[in-house]
């Protein structure tokens, strides 16, 4: 039976962690890394689709205020990282290939060459239909928010600002051409306590929704991966906060 595990992501803490408890479980045969955009190639990208009011009240926030709140947090993540025992070891060098982008045909080809029965995706930009038909893999995601409420980033920290606190979570859920829209295939709602912030709260969804992963992993494995029945109401595409709303929302 096949049960080659591909990687698909970018080069961040969430993935590094993944990696880790996964392979734990299951060998991940190969690691698909692509180059993160950044700087002014990114700020011209979310400027064309955002406005540049909006792009520059994010921007404030990442600089005035992000630096606070994980200054604030730092006791509290070292508590979630010990408390879900995160394995920091970096990715075998070995196991990785990197492109620009996960959707170059390049990319393509070697999904096709591995053939896996599970593509594990983390961090990466929209993946094009093209991939997503490239093999006959699962490709799953692991949400920081509960679907299809709160689609897009920051999740959690959108329910809270918006006193949703039962809707604070994760989903993990099959990936297709849309944001966040894939089938929900395992979802967990986690209660956030007083000493968490919008610098935390991705680290105890890291810590909840890893043991989902896995379990879908198995569901592939077995044959009993199916989409969940879970009505979490009203559908929204959420994006980084500006300094703004962050402010709104505290007095509310």
């Amino acid at each position: 039976m096949n049960k080659k595990i591909v990687l698909l992501c970018s080069a961040c803490y969430p993935t590094t962690v993944l990696y880790n408890y996964i392979n734990g479980s299951f060998e991940i045969d190969h690691v698909i890394e692509e180059k993160p955009m950044r700087g002014l190639a990114l700020a011209k990208r979310r400027f064309r689709k955002l406005g540049f009011f909006r792009v520059t009240g994010q921007i404030a926030f990442s600089f005035l205020v992000v630096p606070f709140l994980n200054a604030r947090g730092r006791k509290r993540i070292s508590e979630l990282k010990r408390k879900y025992a995160f394995n920091e070891s970096p990715v075998p060098g070995k196991k990785i290939t990197r492109f620009n982008t996960v959707n170059d045909a390049s990319c393509i080809q070697l999904l096709q060459q591995i053939d896996p029965a599970v593509v594990l995706v983390s961090g990466t930009r929209i993946i094009s239909k093209k991939v997503l038909e490239s093999c006959k893999a699962e490709f799953i995601n692991m949400h920081a928010g509960i679907t299809p409420a709160y689609r897009g980033v920051h999740g959690g920290y959108w329910a809270v600002a918006n006193k949703d606190d039962e809707n604070f979570g994760v989903t993990v859920h099959r990936v297709d051409k849309g944001i966040d829209t894939g089938e929900i295939l395992y979802q967990q709602r986690i209660p956030v306590t007083s000493n968490d912030n919008y610098a935390t709260y991705p680290y105890l969804q890291l810590g909840e929704g890893l043991p989902l992963v896995r379990k879908a992993i198995e569901d592939v494995f077995t044959g009993g991966l199916k989409p969940q029945a879970i009505a979490s109401g009203r559908g929204r595409l959420w994006y980084h906060p500006t300094i703004l709303q962050y402010f709104f929302y505290r007095k509310k």
